[in-house]
């Protein structure tokens, strides 16, 4: 069987996870890693990975794991779709910026006969699976998705991006009925003003319309905890039947679940036709490794 070789592009939390979650593909192969650091000196677990700064120097690579920030999600996916890449990422903005994204994504991938998949993480990802089966067991109805208690990623990355900011932590406190609480926590860089970083981050587009606390703390590396979760319910009509009541719930390690989404999809891309596709638009199957007489056989 020949293998699929990806490259893990960032190493960051998500990156990390990447790493261990292709190697533990039988179907894939780790082409190495591409970071900006590759000249410096590596974490211990990449000593015997090889680590580049540009995936050229990698020779073939069939998919790209894009685990960067979802602000450059754009310029990193365009220059790897311009090589024949496939890519696969993890952007969690929902909304107009998705479908903006993807509609450019979806002409670069026609262009260049590639794919690529946006929002491969579990929200917008596969929480975005299940808020569509929901819809369509019950067509009329309200679905109220509750994250956390746990860190977000996207949040806590967009406020280190911040003039100031040393270290950071944003909390998602689920308050209910889709309604949320940013706590968020900042260690500052000396002579770092308080005032002006919590306007920053408070006028964010990631923080502007939910209710966010910013609390100043000595050390954030102490309150780091990667366990997050969410709880999706639905209340609607089937037919003309009311009041049906779904609910799906779960805790997670929030890197190493976005990581093994970001995994399957990589696999699932190698099946569609040119363009770019966001998670439910990817058939369930395609995600599994596996003849699909097995996986029906089994899993149907």
């Amino acid at each position: 069987m020949k293998k699929i070789r990806v490259a893990v592009v960032g190493y960051g939390n998500i990156g990390k996870y990447s790493v261990e979650a292709v190697q533990a593909a039988p179907d894939m192969e780790l082409a190495g890693v591409v970071r900006r650091r590759a000249l410096s000196e590596q974490p211990v677990e990449l000593m015997k990975i090889r680590v580049v700064d540009d995936v050229n120097e990698l020779g073939k690579v069939d998919v790209a794991l894009l685990c960067t920030p979802s602000r450059y999600v754009h310029e990193t996916a365009g220059y790897y779709i311009s090589r024949g890449i496939n890519t696969v990422d993890s952007f969690d903005i929902h909304g107009d910026a998705l479908w903006g994204l993807r509609s450019q994504m979806d002409e670069a991938g026609k262009k260049h006969k590639t794919v690529s998949i946006l929002s491969s993480g579990w929200d917008p990802g596969s929480d975005s699976v299940v808020r569509m089966l929901m819809e369509a067991m019950a067509p009329k109805g309200i679905t109220h998705t509750n994250f956390g208690p746990g860190m977000s990623m996207g949040h806590t990355v967009a406020v280190k991006s911040k003039k100031g900011v040393k270290d950071a932590l944003s909390m998602t406190i689920p308050l209910g009925t889709g309604v949320h609480r940013r706590m968020v926590y900042v260690e500052l860089e000396r002579n770092a003003d308080f005032s002006t970083v919590e306007h920053a981050i408070k006028t964010d587009t990631y923080f502007a319309k939910d209710h966010t606390v910013v609390t100043q703390v000595d050390d954030v590396h102490a309150l780091l905890d990667m366990g997050h979760g969410v709880v999706m319910e639905r209340k609607g009509v089937s037919g003309t039947t009311q009041n049906q009541l779904f609910e799906f719930r779960m805790k997670i390690n929030n890197p190493a679940l976005t990581a093994q989404i970001m995994v399957a999809c990589g696999r699932a891309s190698f099946l569609q036709r040119p363009g770019a596709y966001t998670l439910p638009e990817i058939p369930v199957i395609d995600l599994l490794y596996g003849d699909r007489e097995t996986l029906i056989k089994k899993l149907v």
